[in-house]
């Protein structure tokens, strides 16, 4: 369903109709924690000119999404939610997804944004008009939008990637992936393969795997686990943080600091500490697994923090269960009754289920932006996703990316920096709205080029860069993914706009000009 849009707006039309485009000021693509906090956050100054366009049925992106069994945030619930509005009434220190999703939720009537969002709207194309210093979007049934700015908030954990396994459609049961759960199969007493043992792995099995008869995890490689040490939160508990938010507040800093620290201590190339937590961790792995040929299979064979650690009390105990199996042997191909092994073993499966993430190194989808000049921000791109601070890209005017190239987080909540970036963007939208001289700004290359050299020199001696292979990294081995240093730092560099860093065109100039003083 589509909701009508707010009083004054003009109704999106399908294109080539004679009807006007939708016009607004701001649109906002995505209408999951990024996209929500930005349009909370422009309310909240008075700013009310702005759409959010979703090309789902309903708000919550990742946590709309993933419905499997067991599916739960990694990051405390506290932290993980906008510091603007704090919920005294999480259940748990790791909630599940279903209560994060209605957090969503309520944040969104709370906000009354329902009226500003359209659903069911997938933008397909936006390109820039440097005539008008507009952005044109068109949606994928042929509705069109104007905007003056333009902010991407769709992430990049949305479209599902399945593994390059011939055969994959010739299955005969069941098959799905983690983020397209299918709610009505019923796995209860079938032969169940796991491909996969990433977040969602580690979450699945341990809860399916008391009700089938017999569950092999095939592994690529073993994920570092970290006891999770979940526990509900008392009534008395959330009683205090309802009646004092100043305990709220303190509790949230508590679990920030446990966490911040994380990343000098555990993702440089060698620490005393990450070693000490990795002799832990395996003692961990002989303690719950006694068979000692699976604690082998099992224990990682690479530096803790290469790859995303995990985080389960349960995972270990589930790997150990009599109808559990983990199998390292390559995929060769899936056939109609299970899969083909690469030593020319057969194996028979009633259901499929791929644990194998999301396409990180194509975060627009199938939308193409295309910015000054003609230029596609996906040839920008190429094999290296890049913007200045993760948000601006340069040839892209007034368009800005929440969670862009490496602002991603391996050691602590992503929703601060979802708000960091919110604030600079706010900071961008106010700049050019308070000079009416200007029609856009547009970052310049060299600040660009800058701040991804800096990227490369930080990330050289992380861990991340130690030899494994993630999805942190691009095809060249460049971390793409994750911001190399301290949350700290990276508030301090998005606090201020510094329109220095920006070419200015100004009214009335000629298309493509580009003044750089003020």
């Amino acid at each position: 369903m589509t909701l009508a849009p707010p009083p004054g707006y003009l109704s999106l039309v399908p294109d080539g109709s004679t009807s006007p485009p939708l016009q607004t000021t701001i649109a906002i693509l995505g209408a999951g924690f990024a996209g929500l906090g930005m349009a909370i956050r422009l309310q909240q100054e008075g700013i009310r000119d702005f759409l959010l366009l979703e090309r789902a049925s309903d708000i919550g992106g990742t946590w709309r999404d993933n419905v499997y069994p067991g599916c739960a945030c990694d990051v405390p619930s506290h932290l993980y939610s906008f510091s603007f509005e704090l919920n005294p009434n999480w259940s748990h220190v790791f909630s599940p997804q279903a209560e994060i999703q209605a957090y969503l939720q309520d944040c969104t009537d709370r906000h009354q944004l329902r009226d500003r969002i359209h659903f069911d709207a997938e933008v397909v194309q936006a390109t820039f008009n440097e005539d008008t210093g507009r952005w044109q979007l068109t949606l994928a049934d042929g509705r069109r939008v104007v905007a003056r700015f333009l902010v991407n908030g769709v992430g990049a954990l949305k479209d599902p990637r399945y593994p390059s396994i011939p055969g994959r459609d010739s299955f005969a049961g069941i098959a799905m992936h983690s983020a397209r759960w299918d709610t009505s199969a019923t796995l209860d007493g079938k032969r169940i393969a796991v491909i996969g043992t990433g977040a969602s792995a580690i979450q699945i099995v341990p809860e399916i795997a008391p009700k089938v008869e017999q569950l092999t995890v095939f592994q690529r490689s073993a994920p570092w686990v970290n006891p999770r040490n979940d526990r509900a939160y008392s009534e008395v508990e959330k009683a205090l943080f309802r009646r004092v938010p100043a305990a709220m507040r303190m509790h949230r800093w508590g679990i920030y600091g446990q966490l911040e620290v994380r990343h000098p201590l555990v993702f440089t190339r060698e620490t005393a500490v990450r070693r000490a937590v990795e002799w832990n961790i395996k003692r961990h792995i002989r303690k719950q697994v006694r068979d000692p040929e699976l604690a082998r299979r099992i224990t990682p064979d690479y530096p803790l923090g290469c790859k995303r650690i995990l985080v389960s009390d349960d995972w270990y105990p589930a790997l150990a269960r009599p109808n559990v199996d983990v199998d390292t042997t390559a995929i060769r191909e899936i056939t109609p009754t299970g899969l083909r092994l690469a030593d020319g073993r057969e194996h028979e499966a009633d259901a499929l289920i791929y644990c194998t993430g999301f396409t990180v190194d194509e975060p627009l989808g199938t939308t193409e932006v295309v910015g000054v000049g003609g230029q596609s921000l996906r040839d920008y791109w190429g094999g290296r996703p890049r913007a200045y601070l993760g948000i601006t890209m340069a040839g892209f005017p007034n368009a800005f990316t929440l969670l862009g190239p490496n602002t991603g987080l391996g050691h602590n909540s992503v929703v601060l920096m979802i708000e960091a970036q919110i604030e600079y963007v706010l900071q961008a939208i106010r700049y050019v709205r308070q000079h009416p001289d200007l029609d856009w700004i547009d970052v310049d290359d060299s600040a660009v080029e800058r701040f991804v050299a800096e990227i490369d020199e930080r990330s050289a001696t992380s861990v991340w860069q130690s030899g494994c292979t993630s999805w942190y990294l691009s095809s060249e081995g460049f971390n793409t993914a994750l911001w190399p240093d301290s949350t700290v730092r990276y508030f301090q560099r998005t606090r201020t706009f510094d329109p220095g860093l920006y070419r200015r065109r100004r009214r009335h100039e000629p298309a493509r000009a580009n003044s750089d003083t003020e």
